[in-house]
């Protein structure tokens, strides 16, 4: 996941994003915010091996290959700390007293 798209999905889920700002019923859903982590992440992996497989082919650059491989690394790095904070949130959720 870009920056970029780390940020609009920040303002998005803060509601604070241009001065017309997003209402919460046009603003997309937690589940949407997870599974679009997930997608990038399965995207920019699946970047990665298109680009090794240009480059044991003799058709690409060793240097694209390890741009493409740190991209994927943090898009799977953020995915797993958005899935550590939901199971985090989720056991503080389970010791609440009732």
């Amino acid at each position: 996941m870009n920056p970029i798209a780390a940020a609009r999905a920040y303002q998005a889920v803060q509601g604070t994003g241009s001065p017309g700002g997003v209402s919460p019923t046009d603003a997309p859903g937690f589940s949407d915010l997870v599974q679009n982590v997930i997608a990038s992440a399965t995207t920019q992996t699946r970047a990665a091996e298109a680009q090794m497989t240009q480059v044991v082919q003799g058709q690409g650059s060793l240097i694209d290959v390890v741009t493409a491989i740190s991209s994927a690394e943090a898009s799977l790095e953020t995915a797993m700390a958005v899935r550590d904070q939901m199971i985090q949130a989720y056991q503080e959720i389970m010791r609440m007293p009732i």
